[in-house]
């Protein structure tokens, strides 16, 4: 598969209503973003998405994929201590294990949520990234994380949003995709980022990675983002956007 558009639900989502398909060959919405056009093909939402949002009326092609599927992809990436506890990141690895795209394009994630009027293009919604949580110290390191396990696949990771965002992701214009190719990156401090990983040994099977929060070292987890940021951010500074 050549393009996956993870489509999230930011205020802006509401401009890929009309886009043109060309190019993109799979459409994964995130939670409520199924409704901003109807041609996606595939939904992410996790175990606590109320269950009257769930669409039923799917077309042919169309599938849901819950915690069951999910939370084993998501471990053969490290689990979501490491890989961060919210739904974009977990769309995006299971995008790379079950796809195997060439290019991953992101658009209305930018978790940036304003103090004031709509935080969701249906309205007001729980800025869910933005919660207490010892996964989700630093969204930039997630995003940088991700971005380089996709590139050891050989797959672009970039944001089609024009907005402020917490996502590292170089941007890029929706009639550019078939030409990306991941950026480079800092192989050495990634393999230091993989080795402190391993030795922290954070891996909960389950998924359920709250439950055992509180055993988890904060501190050792922020030297880690700074490790992914590290491995992302050097070579990325003098690359600029796609």
């Amino acid at each position: 598969m050549n393009t996956v558009l993870i489509l999230g639900s930011a205020p802006n989502a509401v401009e890929a209503r009309d886009w043109d398909r060309a190019g993109i060959d799979h459409i994964m919405a995130i939670n409520n973003a199924y409704a901003v056009r109807p041609d996606w093909d595939s939904l992410i939402h996790p175990e606590d998405f109320p269950q009257e949002n769930v669409p039923t009326d799917l077309t042919e092609g169309q599938s849901i994929v819950t915690a069951e599927a999910y939370v084993s992809a998501q471990n053969l990436y490290g689990g979501f201590v490491y890989a961060g506890g919210t739904m974009a990141f977990t769309a995006g690895y299971w995008a790379l294990r079950h796809h195997k795209p060439r290019v991953l394009a992101y658009f209305g994630c930018d978790m940036v949520y304003k103090p004031t009027g709509n935080t969701h293009f249906y309205g007001t919604g729980e800025a869910d990234p933005l919660r207490a949580d010892v996964t989700l110290q630093s969204l930039e390191a997630k995003s940088a994380r991700l971005m380089i396990m996709a590139a050891e696949q050989g797959c672009a990771v970039v944001n089609l949003s024009q907005q402020e965002s917490r996502l590292v992701f170089p941007r890029a214009a929706q009639d550019k995709l078939a030409s990306l190719d991941p950026l480079p990156f800092d192989r050495g401090a990634a393999q230091a980022a993989l080795r402190a990983e391993e030795k922290l040994g954070y891996i909960v099977p389950s998924g359920r990675y709250w439950e055992v929060e509180d055993q988890f070292d904060a501190a050792a987890l922020a030297k880690i983002d700074a490790l992914w940021l590290q491995a992302a951010l050097a070579p990325a500074a003098s690359a600029g956007d796609i």
